[in-house]
């Protein structure tokens, strides 16, 4: 390689002569002294004619400094006993002589050097999932949907049900002794009943895995009750889905009916007043099982219910106790609702539709041996709905000054709230629904009133209780019942054929 010597105005002295020298430049460094200054060329650095200038105001070596050219290709200037960085470009590629040797008189010595590269660090945040709840039995709850759900989406959905499958579940133990502490026990396990039929059976209701995980462990599930007599009855978080608390031998009917039950909803499309059932677990904390049963909400997740009945069509012991009437929202039964005089308002196809489904469902637990089953109407009075939100404004725009004068103000929760996620995540990407409107793909059990109806309301209606066979229990409550009342009397325990037909002909008089 050849140093060619070039003019530099600020740091060179011009009576300077350059030595050209020719030598290997990885095993030898050379150096070449002006008076003050000591330049070492050393290997893989080439002066070429085309090099830049360098740019106004750049700073040339001081006297006494020393220039280090590495392998090369950044510079440093020794001074002082520290090494400085002068380094601010980086190196060009040769030029060839070509190009002319006017340009390679008139350019200066030019020491060029990269920029320094700087790793760029890129700030992930960390998406955790934390399963906490008040209740150790509902953080495990969450923890196991979570992750049945996320197994389930590594498996491929099967082509076909096998019958192995309406037997098959799936176990998890976890021992963590004191991990994690704060949000789940140290020691549970977690069981899921039939995940493929399940999940075959949320694919037919239209509900997709992800929204179902969502709307279950993004955060705790709310009581519907405080009256916890007949174990845990809750709602998700985004009100779309229910979680029932069942006993064992309601683990072991549905095990019984669930191939007929799958085989029914395949035939109907999914068009039917029975419950949805969409998941079934077991949860062990502390030596002690809990059975819990996953369904869609009858009602609806942003409609308020104002009245609520529990249908039978029996009369005997069919009535509100005063404890239940003191509830803030008691469940009536078949005698109140004929006291009250209610009637459901809908059109004559609305009701053909509806009695067409009830016939169905019904024939269908009658073949199965199943009574006491209900019908669970709940009823949204739009008007009310309307005055309640207008007085709701008014409070918020209250409490709105209030804070504004510096009054502490304390946190409003509405009755109902609308999910940024979930079963009833995507309404938000809907149009947005007036007073009394309803989607009929999210509130499936919902019917509107008629035009000719004396108020405007919305009406929830769908068959609960469907687990209770006609078994040796049931035949026995029936004859006990029958010595008190007398033969004659609608009691609630009887027969699956008398059952239905008393039921139907009970439900098809409530419509107006």
């Amino acid at each position: 390689m050849t140093l060619r010597r070039t003019a530099h105005p600020q740091s060179l002295d011009a009576e300077a002569s350059l030595l050209l020298v020719r030598a290997s430049c990885q095993s030898q460094t050379h150096r070449v002294v002006y008076k003050n200054t000591d330049v070492r060329a050393g290997g893989g650095v080439a002066l070429s004619p085309g090099a830049r200038s360098p740019e106004p105001g750049a700073r040339s070596p001081e006297p006494g400094a020393r220039l280090t050219f590495g392998c090369g290709r950044r510079l440093r200037v020794r001074q002082s006993g520290r090494l400085v960085d002068r380094s601010e470009s980086r190196a060009q590629p040769p030029v060839m002589a070509a190009q002319g040797n006017a340009a390679a008189a008139s350019s200066p010595l030019v020491l060029l050097a990269p920029k320094t590269k700087t790793k760029k660090k890129h700030f992930v945040q960390q998406k955790v999932k934390v399963f906490r709840a008040s209740d150790p039995v509902l953080s495990v709850f969450m923890w196991g949907v979570n992750h049945s759900i996320n197994d389930l989406n590594q498996v491929p959905v099967p082509v076909m049900l096998l019958p192995d499958d309406f037997k098959a579940n799936t176990k998890i133990k976890v021992n963590n002794h004191l991990f994690n502490k704060e949000n789940l026990p140290g020691h549970f396990k977690f069981k899921e009943y039939c995940p493929q039929v399940f999940r075959n059976l949320r694919e037919r209701f239209g509900i997709e895995d992800l929204d179902y995980q969502v709307s279950l462990t993004r955060s705790p599930p709310l009581r519907i009750v405080e009256d916890q007599g007949e174990g845990l009855l809750l709602n998700s978080y985004d009100r779309s889905l229910v979680i029932k608390q069942i006993s064992s031998e309601d683990v072991a009917d549905m095990h019984s009916i669930l191939s007929e039950y799958h085989q029914h909803i395949v035939k109907c499309h999914g068009s039917t007043l029975l419950p949805q059932f969409l998941g079934m677990y077991r949860v062990s904390v502390d030596s002690e099982e809990t059975y819990l049963m996953v369904m869609r909400n009858m009602f609806s997740h942003r409609l308020v219910v104002h009245r609520k009945y529990d249908l039978k069509g029996s009369l005997v012991a069919r009535e509100a106790s005063d404890k239940e009437r003191g509830k803030e929202l008691p469940t009536f039964k078949d005698v109140d609702f004929r006291n009250n005089m209610q009637k459901v308002y809908v059109t004559e196809e609305q009701k053909e539709k509806f009695m067409e489904k009830l016939n169905r469902d019904v024939e269908f637990l009658v073949k199965l041996k199943i009574m006491d089953y209900s019908l669970l109407l709940g009823i949204h009075d739009v008007g009310r709905a309307e005055r309640e939100e207008e007085e709701g404004e008014e409070v918020s725009n209250e409490e709105e000054q209030e804070a504004e004068n510096g009054q502490s103000v304390g946190l409003v929760v509405g009755s109902y709230g609308t999910s940024p996620e979930g079963i009833a995540g995507y309404m938000s990407s809907c149009k947005p629904l007036g007073p009394g409107e309803f989607d009929p793909y999210v509130d499936v059990y919902a019917v509107g009133s008629c035009a000719g109806a004396p108020q405007r309301e919305v009406y929830f209606m769908g068959l609960i209780d469907i687990l209770t066979q006609y078994d040796t229990k049931k035949k026995a409550a029936h004859a006990a019942k029958t010595v008190k009342h007398g033969a004659g009397a609608e009691i609630s325990t009887v027969h699956p054929e008398q059952y239905a037909k008393r039921f139907r002909d009970f439900i098809s008089n409530i419509f107006a």
